[in-house]
């Protein structure tokens, strides 16, 4: 199904079209959470600013993509419907926040399929859970246990939404933390897919494919404050010195970096527009 500036796959992933310029790109930008829908990403296509097409994607039944044109169980296709997407349009870049970028990583088929990759503040395996669960005993927030009780007690869309605010310190530098929490604060949230992936995927996620293997030219791009997702986890993963493979960290930033450095953000995504811009045509067209 297809409206002006909004399409759907077949298994219910919707696409929304909110940037057009020159360029044969179509980005798709992933949100993490799960459960934040693609508008926690509507500020990262913005800053980066980007040559081609620009999509906000959602899942079935992640974030208010919770439609008619969503199938039921729609969480029994995540995160392969990824490969879906990709399908759909020509010459797709994906991009992928935090989780996001983790979907992406577990979806072998997209090696073969997408022309670029960025993926944000993510993580090749769930290694960065007890490493944050660490830190974040360390630096306890007044008032969170009782709200993370609540959540448990009373699961649902309200309670998530209360939870994620109250702990959105650990997300952003200080000097980000308004405009942080402004974010949040608008975002559609959805604790289904928060269920689904906190019981089939979060603790058992390892990357299916790796992109110093695969050929595609992919950003790896994080803030030096963030302690969420431990960027350590990438020294054993990737080869630096592979040529298709950059990575950027950006100082003063920290779980959403382009929050706190816009500019820094946009200039990686050039980086990386320059990387597939010169890299050699492949095969990854709409099928």
């Amino acid at each position: 199904m297809e409206h002006d500036r909004e399409r759907w796959t077949a298994s219910g992933v919707r696409l929304r079209r909110v940037a057009v310029s020159e360029g044969r790109w179509n980005w798709l930008f992933v949100p993490g959470g799960p459960g934040l829908g693609s508008e926690s990403v509507a500020g990262l296509a913005r800053a980066a600013r980007v040559p081609g097409t620009v999509w906000l994607v959602d899942l079935p039944g992640d974030g208010s993509n919770r439609g008619p044109e969503v199938p039921d169980r729609p969480y029994e296709r995540w995160p392969d419907v990824l490969a879906e997407a990709a399908g759909a349009l020509d010459e797709v870049v994906m991009v992928g926040h935090s989780t996001g970028g983790m979907f992406m990583l577990a979806v072998p088929e997209l090696a073969g399929r997408l022309a670029g990759a960025v993926l944000v503040s993510s993580a090749p395996h769930a290694g960065w859970r007890p490493a944050f669960a660490r830190w974040a005993e360390a630096r306890p927030i007044p008032g969170l246990d009782a709200l993370a009780g609540e959540y448990g007690r009373n699961p649902n869309d309200d309670t998530l939404r209360a939870l994620t605010l109250a702990a959105a310190a650990w997300n952003f530098t200080p000097g980000g933390l308004a405009a942080g929490r402004a974010v949040l604060e608008g975002l559609a949230y959805c604790h289904d897919a928060v269920a689904w992936a906190d019981a089939h995927f979060d603790e058992t996620y390892r990357a299916r494919w790796r992109p110093q293997d695969s050929g595609v030219p992919t950003l790896i791009v994080s803030g030096a404050e963030d302690h969420v997702v431990d960027q350590g986890l990438w020294r054993d993963e990737v080869t630096v010195d592979r040529p298709h493979v950059l990575r950027r960290t950006i100082g003063g930033a920290g779980h959403f970096p382009w929050i706190e450095q816009p500019e820094a953000v946009r200039a990686a995504f050039a980086d990386l527009t320059a990387l597939l811009d010169g890299s050699p045509g492949q095969p990854r067209t709409a099928t």
